[in-house]
């Protein structure tokens, strides 16, 4: 298998682990709960290449299959067992970059109790020590607040813009860049993340 994959990252109520075709219904169900509050931030593709998934099953082989392969980490986010989001480890780089990307979303319904940078915290703890890798990029478009104030509690740092960077919502758009390399955070980004006083109390559903 992939370095640093499969894997299941728990702290407290949280529990971080790899997505199965068994978490069809929850996801669906989340998702369509969810649909106008993150439609607008969602990935699409431009005319004329390959569509996305549109079933459940055949985005979980694709994600499965580029797990394998090493370039994707497929997460999902558990709290007290119910399945409140997802985040991916994207774009797995090995040689001389040892790098990723990672995206995230979260059910609107426990937003704003810090799960979401609890869980991307774990998240890039794991990259840097069992997966081995050296560079997390999150990439944000500069109108989603609430994603900006993931990498703010982080405190991850701003390294540029990219015009027209990714096609989201059924265009390119522009995106701001953060980044953080495993010698910024030598005790951990969960570390950081509670010397800042930004993750709060456990959240009991």
């Amino acid at each position: 298998m992939a370095q640093g994959w499969p894997a299941v990252l728990v702290d407290g109520p949280l529990r971080i682990r790899p997505i199965a075709r068994s978490d069809g219904r929850a996801w669906m169900e989340a998702r369509s709960r969810n649909r106008d509050w993150l439609e607008r931030w969602e990935a699409t593709v431009p005319a004329g290449t390959e569509p996305r998934p549109s079933a459940f099953n055949q985005l979980v082989r694709r994600l499965h299959r580029s797990a394998k392969l090493g370039t994707t980490m497929p997460f999902v986010i558990e709290v007290g067992g119910s399945l409140v989001g997802q985040v991916t480890v994207n774009n797995i780089v090995r040689g001389s970059a040892q790098s990723a990307s990672v995206g995230y979303w979260i059910d609107q319904a426990v937003a704003g109790h810090g799960l979401m940078p609890h869980s991307v915290a774990l998240v890039i703890d794991h990259c840097f020590t069992t997966a081995g890798l050296h560079r997390i990029e999150i990439c944000i478009r500069p109108e989603n607040t609430n994603s900006l104030r993931v990498v703010e509690k982080l405190q991850m740092r701003e390294v540029g813009l990219a015009p027209r960077y990714l096609h989201i919502d059924g265009d390119w758009r522009d995106h701001r860049i953060y980044a953080v390399t495993k010698e910024e955070v030598p005790d951990g980004m969960l570390a950081r993340l509670r010397s800042s006083r930004e993750i709060g109390p456990p959240f009991a559903g």
